[in-house]
This record gives structure tokens, C-alpha cells and sequence, in this order.
């Protein structure tokens, strides 16, 4: 399959599952080229924003996991090539 350049959003709401995030990030490593976190303490929320480079399946299957985690929600956008 093709490799494609796209991002993945994730806002964390809970804390509790940072650690199994993180554990799915370091998983997925290699297909991570730069991760941001930000965090708004004002609302309550973290923001990561991470810059990939995959399959469409690769990307897809690292935005579902952190996804399914409570308190977390992740988008994933795919450049068009």
C-alpha cells in the first residue's frame, strides 16, 4: 500500500487512560514524524496534534485505538495524493 502524510487530533478529557494513550503512541512510533501537546487548563482539556506518515490502514487503525479509549476522542485527516 501507498504511504500518506496526515494528522490525528486527539482531545484528552480524562487523564485516567494518558497511560494506555501513550502506550498506543509508542506502539505506532514509527509512523509518528512530530507530536504537540497543548494543554488548555482553563477547560479542562489536552490537545495532542501528531503529523504521520502511513498506509491509510496504519493511520486508520492508530486513530480507532486512541478513539476507543474513554475520555479520549481522536480525528484523523489524510493529505489527498
Amino acid at each position: 500500500m501507498e504511504k500518506r502524510i496526515g494528522a490525528i487530533i486527539i482531545f484528552i478529557k480524562d487523564k485516567e487512560n494518558v497511560h494506555k494513550m501513550n502506550d498506543i503512541l509508542s506502539h505506532h512510533a514509527s509512523i509518528i514524524i512530530c507530536r504537540q501537546g497543548i494543554p488548555i487548563r482553563d477547560r479542562g482539556v489536552n490537545i495532542i496534534s501528531l503529523v504521520v506518515e502511513g498506509t491509510h490502514d496504519e493511520i486508520s487503525t492508530l486513530s480507532g485505538q486512541l478513539g476507543r479509549l474513554e475520555g479520549v476522542t481522536a480525528k484523523a485527516l489524510m493529505a489527498k495524493e
